[in-house]
Parts: structure tokens; C-alpha cells; sequence
């Protein structure tokens, strides 16, 4: 009698990652340290690792995501990236304490504040603070209101269509919201890089 295997596994893809990308890369390697642990926060499908890892040879890359059911396409898309130092997926709560991980030479977190309650945005700053040292980077990306405003009509449909979906969720201000919460955490902002897309890469340093 002849078997048949499985089906190969078919990890999820965000269209987005292939837009983005590149152009975050291009900012990562400036404000990324050359060497460490790599700790991702909201990996999601896991591309953004399987994509920049084996770009950035002298960084373990950890990726993480709250969700349970993404971790096996993150898995999946490292495997199939070919670069060993990714990590096994872990889930990671943001607002737990303590976070499956105790340490890390650096922090990436891409669109998760603004799809998240304010509570998410908190513990990450929180998390950051315990895992970084004294210099370390965290580094965020994603759409940022400035001074109160949206910087594009693009982005005020999209705050709307995030409240619409949860009234918890939305589009931050980065003045006004994500800044005093990073100095209250003990991190300052040190650079602001405009992206495609009408957003922003933010790196903020541990103080």
C-alpha cells in the first residue's frame, strides 16, 4: 500500500512586508547594534525576520507575537528563509511581566501600538526598560499622528477604520502620546526616519 505525505505547510503573507521591507532595512542597519540578540515584538507572519535576518549576519533574531496561531507561519518562514540564527518563535504578551525573554541587546516592534489597546503601547516600554541596557535601541515603525495631526488623508481613513474595529485601537501621537511615555520609561528619542507609506521608523535609546 503507498502512503501519502502531508501537505506541505503554507505559512500566511502580508503584502505588506513586501513593500516595506526593504526601505526598513535600509534604516535597521543604521540603528541596529552589529552584534546581539534581536528581540522582535508582534513578529506576525515572521517575514520581516525571514527577509532581514540573514541580511544582518552579526544578530540573533528572537520573534515573538501574542498570537498563538502565528508562530507556526514565523516558524515556517525562517525555516524556508534557510537562516539559522532565528530563533524558534516564543508568544509573547507584551503586557505580562515577566516576558519569556530576560534579556536583549535590541528591541524591534512594527505596527502593533496602533492595532492594540493604549495597555499594549505601555508594556512595551515597560518590557523594553527591563530587558535593554544603559544605550540599547527600540526601535518602532509604523503610521504616527504628529503634533495632534494625521500626515496624510490615508492615514485619518485608517485611524477611523481602527476605531471602527475596536475603540481601544488608533493611530498615535507621537508628540503627545508615544514620546511622553517613552521619557516615563526611561528611553529618549533619538531619531525619526520618514518612510514610505506615510510612516515612520522611531529609534529610541535606553537611558
Amino acid at each position: 500500500m503507498t502512503g501519502t505525505s502531508a501537505p506541505e505547510y503554507t505559512p500566511a503573507h502580508a503584502p505588506a512586508t513586501l513593500r516595506n521591507r526593504a526601505p526598513l532595512l535600509a534604516v535597521l542597519r543604521r540603528f541596529l547594534p552589529a552584534e546581539g540578540l534581536l528581540l522582535e515584538i508582534a513578529s506576525g507572519t515572521g517575514e520581516h525576520a525571514a527577509y532581514m535576518a540573514p541580511q544582518l549576519p552579526g544578530l540573533e533574531w528572537q520573534p515573538t507575537d501574542y498570537s498563538p496561531d502565528a508562530l507556526a507561519d514565523i516558524d515556517a518562514h525562517a525555516r524556508a528563509s534557510g537562516c539559522a540564527r532565528i530563533r524558534p518563535a516564543l508568544r509573547l504578551d507584551v503586557t505580562a511581566d515577566p516576558w519569556p525573554v530576560t534579556r536583549a541587546d535590541a528591541i524591534f516592534c512594527c505596527n502593533m501600538i496602533h492595532i492594540a489597546p493604549w495597555e499594549a503601547a505601555e508594556g512595551l516600554f515597560a518590557g523594553a526598560a527591563r530587558l535593554l541596557p544603559t544605550g540599547a535601541p527600540l526601535v518602532l515603525y509604523g503610521p504616527y499622528r504628529r503634533e495632534g495631526r494625521h500626515t496624510a488623508e490615508s492615514n485619518a481613513a485608517f485611524d477611523a477604520s481602527l476605531q471602527a474595529r475596536d475603540p481601544r485601537w488608533g493611530v498615535r501621537c507621537l508628540e503627545g502620546e508615544v514620546v511622553p511615555l517613552a521619557t516615563r520609561s526611561g528611553f529618549r528619542l533619538e531619531e525619526i526616519a520618514v518612510m514610505p507609506a506615510n510612516n515612520l521608523t522611531l529609534l529610541f535609546r535606553r537611558v
